[in-house]
């Protein structure tokens, strides 16, 4: 049985496994960690793909696979230091008693560079692992940014300070514009090859 789909790419293979969230159900899906007819390798977390699966045995297989957007998702644990709006954003939750708030992001000419969302942490199973596996999918996020941006690559940083208090996730409205830039040279999380992208 082969089932063909959109899927996000969160992991790159680990033992030659890859996760993905199913599109549609918003279902991770963990692939055997070999046999694959596609070059899964190349993938990064984030990709949006078309993939062709062969389930028929438990852990399905790759037949095919083609990017459809080449976003790239950055997860960073034990960040510092916090940048300002999130410090900002996270502060107003807080006077607020809420448990998320959001708000956009600009560059020094006050033009609209992203959109950051802060969560409170320390919850079971946590919400950065959450992010990170896709229990808990980042996808409405983008979504909501692809439905008033466009439909662009984009780069979302899922960030957790050193305080472990809360969460961040930031969507850089420019793949490689100069607010991802500033994002990865601050956390230390270069850019990575894109033999696909």
């Amino acid at each position: 049985m082969t089932d063909d789909g959109s899927y996000r790419v969160l992991g790159v293979p680990e033992a030659g496994r890859l996760r993905l969230l199913d599109r549609e159900t918003y279902e991770p899906v963990v692939t055997a960690s070999e046999g694959h007819d596609a070059p899964v390798a190349d993938l990064r977390p984030g990709y949006l793909v078309d993939a062709d699966l062969d389930w028929s045995e438990p852990e399905p297989t790759v037949r095919s696979v083609s990017v459809r957007r080449p976003t790239l998702y950055v997860f960073a644990d034990d960040i510092d230091p916090v940048f300002e709006a999130a410090e900002r954003a996270w502060a107003d939750a807080r006077a607020a008693g809420e448990s998320m708030n959001s708000r956009v992001t600009r560059n020094t000419d006050s033009e609209v560079n992203g959109v950051l969302y802060v969560f409170a942490e320390g919850g079971r199973p946590d919400t950065f692992e959450s992010f990170r596996d896709g229990a808990r999918p980042l996808e409405p996020l983008v979504d909501r940014v692809n439905e008033q941006e466009g439909q662009s690559p984009r780069e979302v940083f899922a960030l957790r300070p050193a305080d472990g208090e809360y969460v961040v996730v930031t969507i850089a409205l420019r793949k490689g514009g100069r607010f991802a830039d500033t994002l990865r040279d601050t956390y230390d999380r270069p850019r990575p090859d894109e033999p696909l992208g």
